[in-house]
């Protein structure tokens, strides 16, 4: 007698058949089920699934380690989301740590490590941020991206909410130093820069650059540090330090009003309120950031305990919670160092966006653990802990 297919709307929107597992996908699955039912303790952990050919697929943590393994045996539906792994699955490995904390940080780090397909594939985007990227190369820009996660060795500015606003701020911010804003990824030159071999005549194809607006590297326009001084007056400008990007805009608002242009007035008003904005938003931008900078006892299961210490929301050190006078002088030793004086900067190297994300979003789901920190190196209240 024919099994009937039996069709079911999947959470991507995609229809389904949910065909019946074949003898041969149940018994791997109840091998793996078997050896987690036999081997895995509800403790704090990480685990990852591998391929027959012994790749990485997913890597995943949880507080309750043996309960969140089997949970992947008990998918409904092939397109589910446990079933999908565990069915590509060969083996199932984990490891316990002491705290939820440390397993959501392992995790973190073993996701950047092995950058596991499923782990990409699968991830919902629930952060809805944006950022200011600083690109590289030999005409960098300001640009606004939703992630952080494409170029580790750029530079970004955030997390911020709203980025049809930030684009905005952005836009005026390139236009006030004629930085360009394209995403043309073709060669760039510079005025002061001999040609090996003389091309074709560059002739301007940018409307920015033919109103004024971009200095135009792309047409070897500007001197190379005529065009790095402005994106260093850029950068100064997010980190607070100068306000001399605002003064032209300032001066030419004036103008124009003596000069009873209010209309024109009134667009340079418009520019000079988003660039304030921008600029107000990054001096909370650097606040929020440096309040980051604590260290963090951890309870951990049968009594590990851990301080973790934080600096402008990433774990620099981790180390058992002290027992006696001297370990704990070590550790103020080592907290003293941390907390050296840095530059001064809203900038956040793109290796260590997704961990000061982590940490923000664990202390805001978690207010109560801030009772559980003190500054760096003041470490007394952590004693009494």
């Amino acid at each position: 007698m024919s099994q009937r297919r039996r069709r079911a709307r999947s959470p991507d929107g995609l229809c389904e058949a949910a065909e019946p597992q074949m003898e041969s996908d149940v018994q791997p699955l109840e091998r793996l089920r078997a050896h987690v039912e036999a081997e895995a303790t509800n403790l704090p952990g990480v685990y990852a699934m591998r391929s027959p050919n012994g790749e990485i697929i997913y890597v995943g943590k949880s507080k309750r380690l043996r309960t969140r393994l089997l949970s992947y045996f008990r998918g409904r539906y092939p397109y589910h989301k446990g079933a999908r792994i565990v069915r590509e699955a060969a083996a199932i490995e984990w490891s316990y740590l002491p705290s939820e904390f440390a397993a959501l940080l392992e995790e973190l780090r073993q996701i950047k490590r092995y950058r596991p397909r499923f782990n990409v594939a699968l991830k919902r985007d629930d952060r809805n941020y944006a950022f200011i990227k600083l690109t590289r190369g030999k005409a960098p820009r300001f640009a606004v991206v939703r992630s952080a996660g494409g170029d580790e060795r750029a530079t970004y500015y955030g997390p911020f909410v709203g980025a049809a606003r930030l684009r905005d701020a952005v836009r005026e911010l390139s236009d006030a130093l004629g930085l360009r804003d394209c995403s043309h990824d073709g060669r760039m030159a510079f005025a002061d820069q001999v040609e090996l071999f003389n091309g074709p005549a560059r002739t301007p194809g940018c409307l920015r650059h033919e109103i004024g607006k971009c200095l135009g590297p792309c047409v070897a326009a500007p001197r190379e540090d005529e065009y790095q001084a402005r994106v260093r007056q850029g950068r100064a400008f997010l980190d607070g330090e100068e306000s001399a990007v605002l003064k032209p805009l300032q001066h030419a608002m004036e103008l124009a009003s003596e000069r009873l242009a209010y209309e024109r007035a009134a667009v340079l008003r418009d520019k000079l309120q988003r660039l304030e904005s921008l600029r107000d938003l990054f001096a909370r931008l650097r606040f929020g950031v440096e309040a980051l900078t604590f260290a963090y006892r951890v309870p951990g299961v049968q009594g590990d305990d851990r301080v973790y210490l934080v600096r402008r929301g990433r774990v620099r050190a981790e180390v058992p919670v002290p027992h006696c006078a001297g370990e704990w002088e070590s550790l103020r030793d080592l907290a003293g160092r941390l907390n050296a004086p840095t530059e001064r900067t809203s900038a956040v190297p793109g290796h260590e966006v997704d961990e000061l994300l982590l940490l923000t979003s664990w202390f805001r789901a978690r207010p109560q653990e801030l009772a559980r920190t003190a500054p760096l190196p003041e470490l007394s209240v952590l004693m009494q802990a």
